[in-house]
C-alpha cells in the first residue's frame, strides 16, 4: 500500500512542531488554554486562507468535514466557532510574527526564496515600490474614512526582487499620498527602484540617490512633462 500525505500535511512539514511549541512557550500563549492549543489555532487560519473560507462559520464547518483527516494534523477535532473566535481576539498575535520571521530565515538560509538564477541579472539591488487600497466597511473601521461613503486604508510595499519578499510595508489612511509614505524608506547604496508616474517627485528623488561625488546619472524614461534622465545608480 503506498503512503501518499495530503498538500496541507507536506506545507505543514516546513512547520516544525518542537519549534512551534518554543515559540508558544516563549509568549505565553497557551496561558490559561483550556483543550484548544495554538497549534489547532494555526491549522484552522491557515486552513481559512487555503480555503478562502471568510468566516468562522466556514472555517469550523469545512474542518468538521475532514475529520477523519484531522489526526494527521496533530488536530483532535474540529473547534467550536466561539471558540476560535476567542482564541483569535485574545491571542498574542506576536507568536505568529515571530513564526513568519523564523520561518522566512529559514527558507532563505535553505535558498528556497527568490526566482533563482537566470541568464540576466543586475549587479545592483532591483526593488519595485507601489501601494494598493483595501475597502473598508464605514461601520466596523469609522477611523478608516476615506471617501463620503467609502473607507479604507492604504498598503505601500517595497518588493525586494532577490527573494520577492517585502524590505518595506508601511499601513496608511487611504488618502496619504503614495509620496508622503515612501519618503521614509531608506535604500541600500547602488539600488534600483521601479515605480510608477504617482512617485514623480524630486525631493524624493533627492533622498532616494543623492548626488556627492562619484554618483553618475542613468537613463530612466518618464511620462509626462518630465526629463529623459534622472539620477539612480550609486558610486562606482
Amino acid at each position: 500500500m503506498a503512503n501518499a500525505a495530503s498538500l496541507f500535511s507536506q506545507l505543514l512539514r516546513h512547520f516544525p512542531r518542537t519549534e512551534f511549541a518554543l515559540l508558544v512557550k516563549k509568549h505565553g500563549a497557551e496561558r490559561h488554554a483550556k483543550g484548544f492549543a495554538c497549534w489547532d489555532q494555526f491549522i484552522a487560519m491557515l486552513f481559512r486562507h487555503l480555503a478562502r473560507a471568510d468566516s468562522p462559520r466556514e472555517i469550523c464547518g469545512g474542518l468538521s468535514c475532514c475529520l477523519g483527516k484531522l489526526a494527521h494534523l496533530g488536530v483532535g477535532r474540529a473547534p467550536k466557532r466561539s471558540t476560535l473566535s476567542y482564541a483569535n481576539e485574545h491571542r498574542p498575535t506576536a507568536l505568529y510574527e515571530d513564526l513568519f520571521w523564523t520561518a522566512m530565515e529559514r527558507f532563505r538560509g535553505q535558498g528556497r526564496l527568490g526566482g533563482g538564477k537566470t541568464g540576466f541579472r543586475f549587479k545592483n539591488k532591483l526593488l519595485s515600490l507601489d501601494s494598493t487600497t483595501v475597502s473598508l466597511c464605514l461601520n466596523l473601521f469609522p477611523w478608516a474614512k476615506f471617501r463620503r461613503a467609502k473607507g479604507g486604508v492604504k498598503v505601500h510595499v517595497m518588493l525586494d526582487h532577490a527573494d520577492y519578499m517585502p524590505s518595506f510595508v508601511l499601513i496608511t489612511e487611504a488618502r496619504r499620498h503614495d509620496v508622503t509614505a515612501a519618503r521614509k524608506i531608506r535604500l541600500v547604496a547602488g539600488s534600483i527602484v521601479a515605480m510608477d508616474r504617482v512617485y514623480n517627485d524630486y525631493t524624493l528623488f533627492a533622498r532616494f540617490w543623492p548626488m556627492p561625488n562619484g554618483w553618475r546619472f542613468g537613463p530612466c524614461q518618464m511620462v509626462g512633462n518630465g526629463p529623459r534622465t534622472a539620477s539612480f545608480s550609486s558610486p562606482e
